[in-house]
């Protein structure tokens, strides 16, 4: 009888086993079939190679090639054109402003077609524009700063260009398929979020191996990929288009944007988004140098600047998650005033390991330089997602994509005003790139003007996120002509089936 118990109980507890190998199974199977399914899904709905092109941009020009270029041009001001960190930071405003100018590229795409196409030339453009910057940059060890800051900005433009296009697809494609368009803006966001990891976690391994313009010159392949893209772009070609017409769509356009900036609603919560990015001082040119010093900094490595990128932009993923499921239906007023108190009292955890309070505790620079930085991209995030959803409230029903970019632009100015007052800051401080004695001064001016703007919050309206701000009767009529053709399915030809039809 105690046998045929213990026969029992053996068979029973290798079924169990087999029952919980079989469910670890089953929960390995699903963590990589169910983004497959998923990628399925929106391939057979939208064409494969749609879902190929919003990946091509958004997760290897944007994402990898973006923290790529990120990392490699501060290393390249820092080690081949040897500026301070003041003009560095100016110069990092300056590359920036093509993203400024977004509503020109989005207007160019919609009303100027090129060759009867209105997404394919430009896609060609930029990728063009950027490889042909990036190469400029690898092959020319004394290039002029001047010439570098140019070949920078046009690299910037080209990644900008094909950006806004690819963007246009996306909402072309969102009203063939709306019941996909939050699959899309996921896709967009998956793509950028996992190409930004990858690429941050090799930027340093590669600066380390290559040097910054051997980087450069990998950057020639995801703009050589949006060219592909570019080529590749089924579009239906348009007849007899008259380019008379264009003036006048960009006037009726022009006249719809600025009749509804002039709303209350909207001005008011622009003003608001405007300042508090302007005013949280952009000094990250600074924490660089001071971060690679041998002198009074932790002295990182190529390596380890990489590998803390890469490391806070899984915080700044946790911040979109944490708002998606934890905060996304707080009003605007109130979700802000909480992410701009955080973002301002988490500015002190740099004050802390400079001033290397965190060695008295036992902490390494390296483990608290990482938790910083997951903690600031967190809240940048969570700061920058109720902006977003706030700005894409403040759209006119028919301009809604050109608006959106406007609220963009607006943002990139504050951005830009940020990084070129951080700059003046670090050039008052006397912070350069051996002397670091007032850079704790400088993170504190920062974190009391990123509070300031609570004092400002009375320019945004307290209302839900899942309500309107504009009122019907504020809405604008676009009297721009869009060709019907748009709503259709943008698709890319395979290069098989191009094959086939030259043969």
């Amino acid at each position: 009888m105690q046998e045929e118990e213990n026969q029992e109980d053996s068979v029973s507890e290798s079924q169990e086993q087999n029952e919980e190998k079989k469910s670890k199974g089953y929960w390995i199977w699903n963590c990589f079939y169910i983004p497959i399914h998923w990628f399925k899904m929106l391939s057979r709905e939208m064409h494969w190679s749609f879902v190929l092109g919003v990946v091509v941009v958004y997760g290897i020009s944007q994402g990898v090639g973006g923290a790529l270029a990120g990392v490699g041009t501060k290393y390249y001001m820092k080690d081949v054109q040897k500026v301070q960190p003041s003009e560095a930071q100016v110069y990092a405003g300056i590359t920036s402003i093509p993203w400024i100018v977004k509503p020109l590229w989005g207007l160019l795409t919609d009303v100027v077609p090129i060759l009867g196409y209105r997404r394919r030339p430009y896609f060609i453009f930029a990728g063009l524009l950027g490889a042909t910057a990036m190469l400029l940059l690898s092959f020319h060890e004394n290039l002029h700063l001047v010439l570098a800051l140019l070949a920078l900005t046009a690299g910037s433009a080209g990644v900008a260009i094909a950006d806004v296009t690819i963007d246009a697809c996306v909402a072309q494609n969102s009203i063939s398929h709306p019941s996909l368009a939050a699959d899309m803006q996921s896709l967009c966001a998956f793509s950028s979020s996992v190409g930004a990891l990858l690429g941050f976690s090799v930027s340093g391994i590669f600066v380390h191996l290559i040097g910054p313009m051997g980087v450069f010159g990998l950057l020639t392949i995801p703009a050589g990929l949006v060219i592909l893209v570019g080529f590749l772009l089924d579009e239906p070609r348009m007849q007899n288009f008259s380019y008379r017409q264009v003036n006048q769509n960009f006037v009726d356009a022009s006249k719809a944007m600025w009749t509804t900036l002039k709303s209350e609603n909207v001005w008011r919560p622009c003003l608001y988004m405007y300042l508090s990015l302007a005013l949280s001082l952009n000094i990250l040119e600074g924490m660089f140098y001071w971060y690679t010093d041998s002198k009074d900094g932790p002295s990182f490595s190529q390596e380890s600047v990489g590998f803390i990128f890469s490391i806070s932009s899984v915080g700044s993923l946790l911040g979109a998650i944490l708002y998606q499921y934890a905060l996304k239906d707080y009003a605007f007023r109130d979700l802000l005033f909480w992410t701009q108190l955080l973002y301002g009292l988490s500015g002190m955890f740099d004050l802390i390991i400079v001033l290397r309070l965190n060695l008295k505790f036992g902490i390494p620079d390296y483990v608290f330089v990482v938790f910083v930085e997951s903690i600031g991209q967190m809240t940048i995030r969570l700061k920058w997602m109720p902006m977003l959803v706030l700005s894409s409230k403040l759209c006119p029903s028919g301009i809604e994509g050109t608006f959106f970019a406007l609220l963009m632009s607006i943002d990139n100015v504050g951005l830009l005003s940020s990084s070129w007052a951080g700059g003046f800051v670090l050039h008052v401080l006397n912070i350069t790139r051996t002397k670091f004695d007032n850079i704790w001064l400088a993170i504190l001016i920062r974190n009391i003007l990123r509070i300031t703007p609570l004092c400002m919050l009375f320019l945004v309206p307290r209302v839900d996120p899942n309500s309107f701000v504009l009122l019907p009767k504020e809405s604008v009529d676009s009297k721009v002509d869009m060709d019907a053709s748009e709503t259709k399915n943008v698709e890319l030809i395979s290069l098989v089936h191009s094959v086939d039809d030259n043969m």
